[in-house]
């Protein structure tokens, strides 16, 4: 036991030395360039992995009217997407993120409406929630409400080896506000958070085996509550915010949604699973839009 101890302790900081080495690399590269190389490798070993078969089923779960040939455009679009990924994460505090009004062609440009909800959430400064999920390079959306001026929090889980977590976490605190990893403080800080007025983000379409059931794409899986039960609690707006890749694949648009009208109960209060389920069924109309900017590979519905 000792010995697979210490062979866990070099094998995990050799790992991790070498994901740093790798960040430390791309930050000096071209992003553009480097998520262009890393999407073409992705592609290339991408099909020999057990999770392209996962992908596969998953695809033919949810699209039993697409033919074989279709689905394996999804599934390559899908690990270009994963490639773009893993090379514009060393770059995030670094990605311009502009508005319609501007003029100025940037790498993400949202469009008027979405940026008059946000015009509208920086001066109410009231609390609020919004939702991402595993779409197109789901680390921007954090990076948004910090870069208009908003109190931001964001639960996030770290990463297992230490090394690549430190040096991830230390990216992100740079262009996300305030960090709060899963665990079993969390809900409290975020609750924290909303009662200063601050506004809370999370990405929503991972499995929670603890979660309520939610139907996605005609299969039941579970969700996690912890969204629908803040904003019951504190009865505050609850938004969608996701960002799309555009042609180019380098280049996004970003969308943030109205204020979601969540169901109620008899009481009056905000249900817990009839809003999760809402949720789960937006990002279920964008993943039906844009199949292939969706991580199919990871296993929802187990």
């Amino acid at each position: 036991m000792r010995s697979k101890r210490r062979f866990k302790v070099v094998f995990d900081s050799i790992i991790g030395c070498s994901a740093l080495a790798f960040i430390r690399v791309a930050r000096l590269s071209d992003r553009k360039r480097t998520a262009d190389f890393f999407a073409f490798m992705a592609r290339i070993i991408g099909p020999w992995l057990r999770q392209h078969r996962l992908g596969r089923d998953n695809l033919r779960a949810a699209f039993p009217e697409k033919s074989d040939k279709d689905i394996s455009k999804i599934l390559l679009e899908v690990w270009d997407n994963l490639g773009r990924f893993s090379a514009e994460v060393a770059h995030l505090g670094r990605i311009d993120i502009g508005d319609p009004e501007s003029g100025i062609i940037q790498d993400v440009t949202f469009d008027q409406k979405s940026h008059d909800n946000l015009k509208r959430i920086q001066q109410s400064a009231s609390p609020g929630i919004y939702f991402a999920a595993h779409f197109a390079n789901w680390e921007l959306p954090a990076v948004v409400p910090p870069l208009v001026g908003l109190d931001s929090y964001v639960l996030f889980r770290p990463p297992n080896n230490q090394i690549i977590s430190n040096a991830i976490i230390a990216m992100r605190a740079n262009c996300m506000g305030t960090l709060i990893p899963v665990g079993l403080d969390a809900p409290q800080r975020l609750a924290n958070a909303l009662k200063r007025g601050g506004q809370v983000g999370m990405l929503v379409d991972q499995r929670y085996g603890r979660g309520v059931d939610v139907t996605f794409f005609g299969r039941q899986c579970k969700a996690s509550p912890l969204l629908a039960q803040l904003a019951r609690r504190f009865e505050c707006p609850v938004r969608g915010l996701r960002v799309v890749r555009l042609q180019d694949r380098n280049m996004f648009r970003g969308e943030l949604t109205d204020p979601v009208d969540l169901p109620r109960g008899s009481d009056g209060m905000i249900d817990v699973q009839g809003a999760t389920q809402a949720i789960t069924s937006i990002i279920e109309q964008w993943v039906r839009k844009d199949p292939g900017q969706w991580l199919w590979i990871h296993n929802r519905w187990r």
